[in-house]
């Protein structure tokens, strides 16, 4: 069951917050912020489909929230390394290889 926590954000049943409406994540707002240093206006400019109210929605709950969130996007982006580091293994691209065109 989800739950509303602002009238532009909600939490659904794995506590992931979304952007009402928008089919946007806050942790790919907050992304846009820590990786481009955009502004509102940028973010808005960049992503039309997203209004203002929505952007700064996604902000303040992610500011609110922040320990939370940057812990989540370390977690993920750990694990997005130790997913390139295993593919970059000659070893297991092989394997990979090998099991996608049997012969």
């Amino acid at each position: 069951m989800a739950a509303t926590v602002s009238s532009q954000i909600e939490i659904d049943e794995h506590g992931v917050a979304w952007i009402i409406g928008a089919n946007v994540k806050v942790i790919e707002v907050a992304l846009d912020k820590i990786a481009y240093g955009w502004s509102p206006e940028e973010m808005h400019f960049q992503h039309p489909n997203l209004s203002l109210a929505q952007i700064h929605a996604a902000l303040a709950y992610y500011y609110e929230n922040q320990e939370r969130l940057d812990a989540e996007i370390e977690r993920q982006h750990r694990e997005v390394e130790a997913l390139a580091a295993e593919l970059s293994d000659p070893v297991f691209r092989q394997k990979l290889l090998a099991s996608r065109n049997p012969r």
